[in-house]
C-alpha cells in the first residue's frame, strides 16, 4: 500500500531490521536537542519515531521539529530494539529509525488534548467530536460496539433469524412516547412519523409467514433525555412466530450468554426468573439489581400500635438491612436522612436501629418500642450483630419506590455494585393495564399488541386492573436492557384491547386497520422483544451513559452541537413543505 505498510499497532520486536512505511496523526513530539522521539499514532495504537543529530538528515529534523499536535504524516524508517522500553503498549519494545518523512495535512493546534484523559469538557469534546472519537476510550467503546453487533448477528443467523428492513416514515400512532413527525411535500398537511420501534410491521411479517425476523435498528423518540436515553437509539429488534413465552426467554437468553462469552470471555450462569409482584414486593422495583442482598422486610404487624402515628398513620412500614453497618456515624445517619428526604426521592424521613456488636440494640424510635419490641425487629431482618437497619414508611406505591432508592445508595455506598459483575434476570407477569387517574381510562404497560395471560382473559371485562401480561423484560445489574411479549393475533381480541383503551372502533381501524386486517388471514400466534443496544454495549463496558457508545449523540437538549441541529429551514423549504403560507 501506498501510505502503509503495516499499523501503528502492529510491529513488535521480531520485525527489527524491517523497513516499514506508517501513516498517522501525531500525538507529541519529545525534543532534547541532539535526540527526538514523535509519537505516531492511529486506530490501532501508537508507534515511537526516532530521529539523531549526526545520525538522520538535517532535513529529516527540520521538518520533525516543524510538526505539532494532531498532524497527519506519512513515514518510512527500519524497526529498531528501543532502548527504554514502553511496558505499558504493544509496540512498547521497538522503534522506528526515520528515512523520510512526509507531511500529508497540517493541523490546528486541538482545543484539548486528545488523551485517554481528556482536559476537554463534555459539551466541547461534543463541538468538536471528529477530535473526540480519536481518543482511545471512545474508540474502544465503538470497537465494543461492532463485536457485539457481529456477534448478535452470528447467533441469530444460527438460530434461523432473518434480518429484514423495516420503514423508517411510517404511521404516528397516539400510545407510547411521543413521535417526530416528518411533512410530506407530496400530500399537503399529512405527515410521516420516525419509528419508535418497527412493533407493527415485524407482527406483519409474522402474518406473512416469515417466521424468525430481526433487525439492529433504528428508533425515534421524542422524550426528555438523560444518561441512558436518547432521541435516536438502536435496538436488537426480534420477533418469533409459533413460539410460547418460553420460547423466547430461552432464545434470548441464549443470546445474552453468547454475547457475554464472545465478547468479554464471561459464563453467565442461568438467569433468574422473578415475576413483577415479587420485584415490587421485595425491591421495589420492577428492574432490581441482585448483585447485593438488602431485601425488603414488611413490618406492618410490629410496628403499628406503639402510639407512634408516624407508623400508624401508615400504609406500609419497610426496610432494608445493610450488612455490618451498626457502626454508622449519627453524621453519616443524618445524611441519609437527607438523602431520602430530598425532592427527587420523597420520604419524610429515616428510621434506623443499630444492632451493635456487642449485642445491644439501640434505635431513633426507642421512646415507643421497648428492647424486646426491637428484638423482634431484628429477628425480622435475620440481622447479626453489626448490622443497621433502615425503615421507611407512608403510602405503599410510593414508599417501595423510595426504598429501592435507598437501596441502591446503600448499594453504592458499600461498594456491592461490582460493574465488573453480572447478574442478569427475567422480570415477568407485569400488569397489562395501569390507570391513570388524571386522564381516568387505562394505558397498556407496554404496548396495545401485548397478550394477555390466557388464565387471566376473564377478567378483562370485569376487573382489568388485575390482568396480567403475557410480557417479559430482561433486567442485568438493575438496567432494564429489554423487553417483549407474546403479541395478540387474534383480531377479536386485539378489538377488544384497543377498546379498554379508549379506542373506538373507527378510531381503531384509522390507526391500525391493516393490523386488524391483516389478523383475518391466518396470523400465527407470535411473540418477540427488542433489547436497547446502546445500553447493552455500555453495560458489557461498566458505564451507565450510552452518549460515548453512539458515534454521534445527542447533548441533554437534544441537540447535536457538531453540526447545530436541529436548525430552522428556508421559508422556500417550508413553503414546499405546506408549513407556511405563501404572502
Amino acid at each position: 500500500m501506498t501510505f502503509r505498510t503495516h499499523t501503528c499497532g502492529e510491529l513488535r520486536l521480531t520485525d527489527s531490521g524491517k523497513e516499514v512505511t506508517l501513516s498517522g496523526w501525531v500525538q507529541r513530539t519529545r525534543d532534547k536537542g541532539n535526540l527526538l522521539w514523535i509519537d505516531l499514532r492511529d486506530r490501532y495504537g501508537i508507534t515511537q519515531l526516532f530521529l539523531q543529530e549526526g545520525e538522520s538528515k538535517a532535513e529529516l529534523l527540520s521538518i520533525a521539529r516543524s510538526l505539532g499536535r494532531e498532524f497527519v504524516i506519512k513515514i518510512v524508517g527500519v524497526v529498531s530494539e528501543r532502548e527504554s522500553k514502553n511496558p505499558n503498549i504493544p509496540t512498547g519494545e521497538i522503534e522506528i529509525k526515520l528515512t523520510s518523512i512526509e507531511l500529508l495535512n497540517a493541523s490546528k493546534t486541538p482545543p484539548f488534548t486528545i488523551e485517554d484523559k481528556s482536559d476537554g469538557g463534555d459539551e466541547l469534546r461534543m463541538k468538536y467530536r471528529y477530535l473526540d472519537l480519536r481518543r482511545n476510550p471512545l474508540r474502544q467503546n465503538l470497537a465494543l460496539r461492532h463485536r457485539m453487533s457481529i456477534a448478535t448477528r452470528s447467533y441469530l443467523d444460527g438460530q434461523g433469524f432473518f434480518e429484514i428492513e423495516t420503514p423508517y416514515l411510517i404511521k404516528s400512532t397516539p400510545e407510547g412516547a411521543r413521535d417526530f413527525v416528518v411533512p410530506s411535500r407530496m400530500n399537503p398537511g399529512e405527515f410521516y412519523a420516525l419509528p419508535q420501534s418497527p412493533q407493527t410491521f415485524k407482527q406483519i411479517l409474522m402474518v406473512a409467514g416469515y417466521d424468525r425476523y430481526f433487525q439492529i435498528v433504528r428508533c425515534f423518540r421524542d422524550e426528555d433525555l438523560r444518561a441512558d436515553r436518547q432521541p435516536e437509539f438502536t435496538q436488537i429488534d426480534c420477533e418469533m412466530a409459533f413460539v410460547t413465552q418460553e420460547d423466547v426467554l430461552n432464545t434470548f437468553e441464549g443470546l445474552a450468554r453468547h454475547l457475554f462469552r464472545e465478547v468479554k470471555n464471561l459464563d453467565v450462569a442461568a438467569f433468574e426468573r422473578m415475576d413483577y409482584a415479587t420485584a415490587m414486593k421485595l425491591y421495589g422495583s420492577d428492574k432490581p439489581d441482585l448483585r447485593f442482598g438488602m431485601a425488603f422486610e414488611e413490618l406492618n404487624d410490629l410496628a403499628k400500635n406503639h402510639d407512634f402515628s408516624i407508623f400508624d398513620e401508615a400504609e406500609l412500614v419497610v426496610g432494608i438491612n445493610a450488612e455490618g453497618c451498626s457502626e454508622y456515624s449519627r453524621k453519616q445517619l443524618d445524611a441519609l436522612t437527607d438523602f431520602v428526604k430530598k425532592p427527587q426521592v420523597g420520604a419524610k424521613g429515616l428510621v434506623y436501629i443499630k444492632y451493635n456488636t456487642d449485642g445491644s440494640i439501640k434505635s431513633s424510635i426507642d421512646k415507643y418500642f421497648t428492647t424486646d419490641d426491637l428484638k423482634k425487629w431484628v429477628d425480622r431482618f435475620n440481622a447479626k450483630p453489626g448490622d443497621l437497619m433502615l425503615i421507611l414508611s407512608g403510602r405503599e406505591e410510593a414508599t417501595r419506590k423510595q426504598l429501592n432508592v435507598l437501596r441502591i445508595e446503600m448499594g453504592n455506598q458499600l461498594g456491592l455494585r461490582d460493574p465488573l459483575v453480572f447478574k442478569p434476570l427475567w422480570v415477568t407477569d407485569f400488569p397489562l393495564l395501569e390507570w391513570n387517574e388524571e386522564s381516568q381510562r387505562f394505558y397498556a404497560m407496554h404496548h396495545p399488541f401485548t397478550s394477555p395471560k390466557p388464565e387471566d382473559i376473564h377478567l378483562l371485562d370485569s376487573d382489568p386492573g388485575k390482568v396480567r401480561a403475557n410480557a417479559y423484560d430482561m433486567v442485568i445489574n438493575g438496567v432494564e436492557v429489554g423487553g417483549g411479549s407474546i403479541r395478540i393475533h387474534d383480531r377479536g381480541l386485539q378489538k377488544r384491547m384497543f377498546s379498554l383503551l379508549g379506542f373506538t372502533d373507527e378510531e381503531a381501524m384509522n390507526q391500525f386497520g391493516f393490523l386488524l386486517n391483516a389478523f383475518e388471514y391466518g396470523a400465527p400466534p407470535h411473540g418477540g422483544l427488542a433489547l436497547g443496544f446502546d445500553r447493552l454495549t455500555a453495560l458489557f463496558a461498566g458505564h451507565d451513559s450510552i452518549r460515548d457508545f453512539i458515534a454521534f449523540p445527542k447533548n441533554n437538549s437534544g441537540r447535536d452541537i457538531m453540526i447545530d441541529s436541529p436548525s430552522p429551514i428556508a421559508d422556500e423549504q417550508l413553503n414546499e413543505l405546506h408549513l407556511r403560507i405563501v404572502q
